[in-house]
């Protein structure tokens, strides 16, 4: 349906008198002062939408059914991400064996900003005012004269978006923009599980023996001699694990044999058997291993800062950047005589747990 074939009283209100399609001051004839003219706007075109108020609503359930496909995709990249496995492919032609995950992540989140984008545009082209307006340069300067333009071209543009007396567009398109930004949000889980509180807990517990590294045997006490380093996990924890790394950058475990006369500290003592202590591997400072000892002073050495610690006096710092003593294993014997941990560390291993817990 053309212009031509709208009775004229159903037409929109046409422009104001005198706006002949040119801009102020430009001329529609060349003269000397303008030698070229001013060739206006073509003349304006009403759309179905702007004369029939059921295809207004036609348009306008359009509209909000794109918003509404794209609250649908959203919440359906969500359960894929939920539900779909990591390690599940699926075979797409012609892509062939594809992540499953992927592609429906890749789908759904499409879809969801695809329809928001196609429904603005179609709300622009059918329902919006497409009246073409000149208007004149002016300076960068905003004068009263120019604010009050301005307000007054806002309100009338928020007039002919009809985003006031189209409520089911409107909150439709609502609700789209407030789902997108949840996809953003679940993305999130990718940097990794939370930590909840296994910062604070590892592998040892009471009962649990203490394996040398070396040789994957239990420890007994005869095994560990006065002035010597051993390095001990828990029972249980192979290098196969899929976790080994993560549980053994935790559990670490370096034994060492003090004369019970040399030990310091009161509570290290009751934590010893027979001079044996056992101490977090982790340094402090920026985790690395510790892994030199000195027999005479009892002093162990990080050899990547120079952290020193003194373990016949609580492993506490006696030089270099480390900020906490090395935490402390208390252990035992069992009725068969292998050494065996009495509980967890006193407290969380590794470096700047304080600043972070």
């Amino acid at each position: 349906m053309s212009s031509q074939d709208i009775p004229e009283e159903n037409l929109p209100a046409q422009q104001s008198a005198g706006d002949d399609g040119h801009g102020h001051g430009a001329v529609s004839v060349p003269d000397d002062k303008h030698p070229f003219a001013d060739p206006g706007l073509p003349p304006h075109e009403h759309r179905i939408q702007d004369v029939d108020e059921r295809a207004a609503k036609r348009s306008e359930r359009t509209v909000a059914l794109m918003f509404t496909v794209s609250m649908l995709a959203t919440v359906a990249f969500i359960a894929a991400f939920v539900a779909i496995p990591v390690d599940k492919s699926v075979y797409i032609f012609p892509l062939g064996h594809i992540s499953a995950l992927n592609f429906a992540l890749g789908l759904t989140l499409g879809i969801a900003l695809f329809c928001i984008g196609a429904g603005a545009v179609h709300w622009a082209r059918t329902l919006m005012s497409d009246v073409e307006i000149a208007d004149e340069r002016h300076p960068i300067e905003a004068g009263p004269d120019t604010r009050e333009k301005v307000f007054a071209d806002f309100k009338q543009g928020a007039k002919e978006s009809a985003l006031g007396r189209r409520k089911l567009i409107r909150n439709t398109m609502f609700g789209a923009l407030t789902l997108v930004p949840l996809s953003g949000v679940v993305l999130l889980r990718d940097l990794g599980p939370l930590p909840e509180d296994k910062l604070r807990h590892t592998l040892w517990s009471r009962g649990k023996l203490l394996v040398n590294m070396n040789t994957n045997e239990p420890l007994r006490p005869s095994d560990v001699a006065v002035g010597s380093l051993t390095f001990a996990k828990p029972e249980g924890l192979e290098e196969h694990d899929h976790e080994f790394q993560n549980e053994i950058a935790k559990a670490a475990l370096m034994i060492v044999r003090i004369q019970p006369e040399d030990i310091k500290d009161k509570r290290e003592l009751e934590w010893s058997h027979e001079g044996i202590v056992a101490y977090s591997k982790i340094c402090t400072h920026v985790g690395c291993p510790i892994s030199l000892y000195e027999q005479q002073t009892h002093h162990v050495l990080c050899p990547c800062h120079q952290s020193t610690f003194d373990l016949s006096d609580g492993a506490r710092v006696i030089f270099g950047p480390a900020g906490h003593a090395l935490p402390q294993l208390r252990i035992g014997v069992n009725d068969e005589g292998y050494l065996e941990a009495l509980g967890d560390f006193d407290e969380p291993v590794g470096p700047a747990f304080w600043e972070r817990g």
